[in-house]
C-alpha cells in the first residue's frame, strides 16, 4: 500500500468514526471516549446510553458487507482486552452493562449499527 493510499484509507477511517459518533448521538447515546488508547489496543469509540456502556468498533469500507467481515477475531481479543483495562482502571464504569458493538459505515448508505456484535471470550 503507498503512503498516499495509507494516507487516504485513514482519513476515511477517521471520518466514519465522526460519523458513527455522530449516528450514536442520534440515538441517544453519550460519547465517553473517541480513539481511546489504552495500553493494550485502540477503542475507535466508548459510548452510554443508561446503564450500558458499549465498546464500539466502526469499519468503514466501499459496501456494508465488507465493513462487516472486516472485524477479526484478532481485534475481537484486543477490543476485549481494552474493554476489560477499561472498566478496571475506572471504578464509575464497574457496576455497568459492558457491551460491544460494531457501526459499519459505506458511502450513500446510512451506518448500520450491530449491538451487542459480539461476546468477549474473557
Amino acid at each position: 500500500m503507498t503512503v498516499r493510499r495509507k494516507e487516504r484509507a485513514e482519513k476515511w477511517g477517521r471520518a466514519g468514526e465522526r460519523r458513527a459518533a455522530l449516528f450514536l448521538r442520534l440515538k441517544g447515546y453519550t460519547i465517553l471516549a473517541h480513539r481511546l488508547r489504552t495500553p493494550v489496543g485502540e477503542i475507535d469509540l466508548v459510548a452510554r446510553r443508561g446503564s450500558t456502556l458499549a465498546i464500539v468498533e466502526v469499519k468503514a469500507r466501499a459496501d456494508l458487507d465488507q465493513a462487516r467481515e472486516a472485524l477479526s477475531s484478532r481485534q475481537r481479543h484486543r477490543l476485549a482486552r481494552a474493554a476489560a483495562w477499561l472498566t478496571a482502571s475506572r471504578p464509575d464504569f464497574s457496576t455497568m452493562a459492558v457491551r460491544f458493538d460494531l457501526i459499519l459505515i459505506s458511502p450513500w448508505k446510512w451506518p448500520r449499527h450491530l449491538t451487542d456484535a459480539w461476546q468477549s471470550d474473557n
